[in-house]
């Protein structure tokens, strides 16, 4: 069958009474191959892996554009904090005259070209609302919303398929926690994901909520605009240099593991050489982490952030750093010192999670963060073909060795599965032959 042919199936016995309405009101499509949730950079790279290899897809994406996080949720100011040659995609290298660190507006031209060279064209506004196995038919079964354009509630969809990509990424929500006396305090309060530039924030004190690197860099992007931001360093972090006597930080980190160094030995390293070029930086206020910067990465998903200027106005008093929050009231915020701030705004760098446990309906692969359990490099497989890409926590590098390896399980399945049906269809061909003659 085609990718797009509307396919009837038999519904299971295990189908509950409350699914069979909704089972007869969607349009079901059959997909000859696998379908893949999300159109950002892991699902590009899935995507583009399997059309080499000739496998048919799918690609569902909510919002209207691919890499809608780079598009509509960064700020102006954002570029990789990595060298361009850790940061592509299979199979497609940066362009040349890219620089090392390419801005979020060539990084998402990077993207728009990889999915035109790759002729990858998601379906767009579709939002997967259920993604369920029916272990009868071996089959899964994704119920999907398209937005119209009218006043009617939208196309429903169900696609029916062997394999299902998981490809939304650690990044699909923003976490917005819970601040005692934030709805009365009165100014103006945004996410990170919704802050662009400091223009309209000139003169303004500015209380930013979270010391990662979107906190560095909103906090020293509103420096740069005359703003007065304080950042609120909640919990221990480690700040390394982005580069190192020209070099990245993380080559060099990449460098020492290539001479087979223990993990501890290079973070120690590391450690050292953030010493010696950025100084003691717990007297401003930054605690470090118990434990070194890649094995708290690698146990819990923490990264380091990557200094690229906000130190400095820390060291200078432009940006104050504060300890925490214990509650909000009109026009201010109370510290757990008893220490009192006026502020006019507040800019939540408070992260993101994944949004998989809230439509993917499976609990052995996924934990109910939506991360897969099994750590990297085999958090990429599951059972009954299901799949997941972009949830390493090693950035675009390792999104993009789990997406060769996804595409290359995928297609050795989907041929031989393809080979056997040609065998049966010419066996049954050559069967009525003989019996017609």
């Amino acid at each position: 069958m085609m990718p797009n042919s509307t396919c009837r199936v038999n519904m299971s016995p295990m189908v509950q009474a409350s699914d069979h309405d909704d089972f007869f009101a969607r349009r079901r499509i059959w997909v000859n191959g696998p379908v893949i949730v999300g159109a950002g950079p892991s699902g590009l790279a899935v995507a583009a892996c399997l059309k080499k290899q000739g496998v048919p897809f799918i690609i569902l994406e909510r919002a209207n554009c691919i890499a809608s996080l780079w598009q509509n949720r960064t700020y102006h100011r954002l570029k990789l904090h990595l060298p361009k040659q850790f940061c592509q995609l299979p199979n497609f290298p940066f362009p040349e005259e890219f620089p090392e660190y390419p801005t979020k507006y060539q990084f998402i031209e990077y993207l728009e070209s990889y999915a035109k060279h790759f002729h990858i064209s998601p379906n767009f506004n579709e939002t997967v609302q259920s993604a369920k196995y029916e272990q009868t038919f071996g089959l899964w079964r994704v119920q999907t919303t398209r937005e119209s354009s009218s006043n009617d509630p939208g196309d429903q969809v169900e696609y029916i398929c062997r394999w299902l990509v998981v490809a939304t990424g650690e990044n699909a929500e923003k976490v917005v926690p819970e601040f005692e006396g934030l709805k009365e305090f009165g100014g103006d309060v945004m996410h990170a994901c919704d802050y662009k530039s400091g223009e309209s924030y000139g003169g303004k004190r500015v209380l930013v909520v979270g010391c990662g690197n979107s906190g560095m860099e909103v906090s020293l992007d509103l420096c740069n605009y005359n703003a007065e931001p304080s950042m609120v360093a909640r919990g221990p972090l480690h700040v390394l240099p982005r580069e190192v006597l020209g070099k990245s930080t993380f080559e060099v980190a990449v460098s020492l593991m290539k001479w087979q160094l223990p993990l501890w030995l290079v973070d120690k390293i590391l450690l050292i050489i953030a010493r010696l070029i950025l100084g003691n930086v717990e007297k401003y206020g930054l605690r470090r982490p118990s434990i070194g910067p890649l094995q708290l990465k690698n146990t819990a998903g923490k990264t380091p952030v990557l200094d690229i200027g906000a130190l400095q106005k820390i060291r200078s008093g432009e940006i104050k750093v504060v300890r925490g929050i214990k509650r909000f009231y009109p026009g201010g915020v109370e510290l757990p010192n008893g220490e009192h701030l006026k502020i006019d705004s507040v800019i939540l760098a408070t992260g993101y999670r994944s949004n998989v446990p809230s439509w993917l309906k499976e609990n052995e692969f996924f934990s109910k963060d939506g991360i897969p359990k099994n750590p990297f490099p085999n958090g990429w497989k599951g059972k009954a073909g299901l799949y997941a890409v972009g949830f390493t926590r090693k950035g675009l590098s390792g999104a993009s060795l789990d997406a060769i390896s996804v595409a290359h399980d995928i297609a050795k399945s989907w041929k031989e599965e393809t080979k056997q049906k040609r065998k049966s269809i010419n066996g049954t061909l050559h069967r009525r032959c003989i019996s017609h003659f």
